[in-house]
């Protein structure tokens, strides 16, 4: 019986049909017991201990596809627990001395540990393996009372994958080949979890508010990731439909595999660029898979996400390093440093704000702490010699920020000369467009920059004055609302004008809705997640420049709404 339908908002698209995996925290709860056997309990224990092992090595071992060898060690501390006889052994002896059950020995002997480990101020890594013996007792004490933890690596069957929100670290342990799609209660379409689905190409709907209510442990659904709509308990009937449609799906990314190294012109003969966004070299696979002529955004923030304290320049260099030189000659642009907002460092020290989006963030970190700014632009500069690089320096709201971001490049290439480290003569400099004030002062900004990138995620937000990660104001992030668009119109005119190109690393850039629109207003490089790639070609290559920009036209003179816009663009569509 057809239970019926939770909608959501569309975040990666594609189809999916399997058995519900519900990641939440389970009941860990147990009462201190006398044990009149306590050699038996200590068995349970020790069976406990080797099913928890296991555990490990199977999630380490599914997780190398996405974790770094650094990211990897902590199963090597938790696998170092689990073997070790001081804390090991410890629990058998309180278990023996005290005649307890092993889920009141674990629990006391890992406080204990706990604390001793948290007690060490001075010593930043014994302090850190605290962390790994909270996360070892856990697994155990799950492992004791027979339930499954929330882990997304540990999933090693086909599944849809349900939870609250996923974070990034979440995220980047899903393996494809058992999670089919993933559904949560809370996020939008430019959340991390939503980004992140449509790099690793998951099918995904978020948003939906209740999801987790809705289903349990092992329910069917399909999740149709187009419509935004979960179908619980389908019908046989509509698991048939659903079939077919990832069969034609199937058919269709086939099809799209053919445009590996076709150009992206429109089929009247304009050329545009189809570029991809990473946000560590190990995106790579996804970008040179999916045939992208360009990385039209590197998020270098997670270099400094993923370190302990601010990556050397040499860390830096090597990255950026692999990167270039994958690319074979193509262009990448790197943005510089973009932490702030919703994105903090442990180790660096960013006021308390009331509007962290509004604050210290970026650019403006960067200029204030100008060594740290200076460690990469050097390490940009001097793996510049092996590709063709492009720096984007993002939040920038006034001509004199790019000014001053400018002169400290320049007084890192004077270093570098002075130093003999060679460098390109190719860089190109530009900005991210995310700013209103930005976007009016195109045709000022048009003279000094190289380029443009438009950064619609922040841009709409701020226009609409909507919080895009507030799902009470959600209806008021739109990205068709025709201020939004002459806002992109006037900042491509003004560069045009000038002979400067823009390109869009926005989420609005990998969205097939508005592709038309984008090809129309002279979009020079739309750059997305590496999974979108074919997909925009193909859209491209089948469309009339033409056409485009007569319905442009339409949309900046006729539409009054974000509605009127949409409707025009279904027509067109159709």
């Amino acid at each position: 019986m057809n239970k019926g339908i939770v909608k959501g908002i569309a975040a990666s698209d594609g189809y999916a049909i399997a058995p519900v995996y519900v990641l939440k925290d389970p009941d860990l709860s147990f009462e201190t017991e006398q044990v009149s056997d306590s050699a038996a309990e200590i068995e349970r224990f020790k069976a406990a201990v080797a099913q928890s092992r296991e555990e490990v090595q199977r999630i380490q071992e599914q997780a190398k596809a996405n974790l770094s060898a650094e990211e990897l060690q902590v199963f090597d501390a938790h696998l170092m627990f689990l073997a070790d006889p001081e804390y090991v052994g410890q629990i058998e002896l309180v278990i023996e001395s005290e005649k307890i059950n092993a889920e009141a020995a674990l629990q006391q002997v890992s406080t204990m540990f706990i604390t001793m480990f948290e007690s060490m101020t001075d010593n930043a890594y014994m302090q850190e393996r605290a962390a790994d013996i909270r996360d070892v007792s856990q697994r155990i004490l799950a492992s004791l009372l027979g339930v499954e933890l929330a882990s997304p690596a540990a999933i090693a069957h086909e599944a849809i994958l349900v939870a609250e929100d996923l974070t990034p670290s979440d995220t980047s342990q899903l393996n494809k080949q058992f999670v089919k799609a993933f559904v949560t209660n809370i996020g939008g379409r430019t959340s991390h979890s939503a980004i992140m689905a449509r790099s690793l190409e998951i099918p995904a709907i978020v948003g939906t508010k209740t999801i987790t209510e809705e289903v349990q442990h092992g329910d069917l659904v399909i999740v149709d990731a187009h419509e935004g709509m979960v179908i619980l308990n389908p019908t046989e009937q509509q698991v048939e439909e659903y079939q077919q449609k990832m069969a034609k799906e199937a058919e269709f990314r086939a099809e799209l595999e053919t445009l590996l190294d076709a150009e992206s012109t429109t089929k009247d003969g304009h050329q545009v660029e189809v570029a991809a966004n990473i946000g560590t070299p190990k995106d790579m696979a996804g970008v040179l898979k999916n045939g992208a002529e360009g990385v039209g955004l590197y998020r270098t923030e997670f270099l400094y996400m993923d370190s302990a304290d601010f990556p050397t320049e040499e860390e830096q260099y090597d990255a950026y390093k692999t990167v270039l030189e994958q690319m074979d000659g193509k262009p990448v642009v790197v943005r510089t440093m973009d932490i702030g907002g919703d994105k903090e460092l442990d180790y660096l020290d960013l006021p308390d704000e009331m509007n962290p989006f509004l604050g210290y963030r970026a650019i403006r970190i960067s200029l204030d702490q100008t060594e740290m700014f200076k460690t990469q632009l050097r390490a940009l500069l001097r793996a510049s010699v092996h590709g063709l690089l492009r720096i984007m320096f993002p939040m920038i709201a006034t001509v004199d920020e790019f000014r001053q971001a400018k002169a400290i490049y320049e007084e890192v290439k004077a270093e570098l000369d002075q130093e003999g480290i060679a460098y390109a003569d190719t860089i190109q400099l530009g900005i991210m467009i995310e700013i209103p004030a930005a976007a009016l002062m195109a045709d000022h900004f048009a003279k000094e920059v190289d380029f443009f990138s438009i950064g619609t995620n922040d841009l709409i937000q701020y226009s609409m004055a909507a919080d895009r990660m507030n799902e009470r104001v959600s209806n008021l992030y739109q990205p068709y609302n025709p201020a939004i668009l002459r806002l992109i119109k006037f900042v491509i005119d003004n560069a045009h004008a000038e002979g400067k190109w823009v390109g869009m690393c926005g989420e609005m850039g990998g969205d097939p809705v508005a592709t038309p629109l984008l090809l129309g207003m002279g979009l020079d490089e739309f750059s997305m997640s590496a999974g979108s790639v074919l997909r925009i070609r193909h859209l491209i290559r089948n469309a009339n420049y033409a056409d485009c920009q007569a319905l442009v036209e339409r949309a900046l003179t006729e539409c009054a709404s974000s509605e009127d816009v949409v409707k025009l663009l279904n027509e067109f569509h159709q």
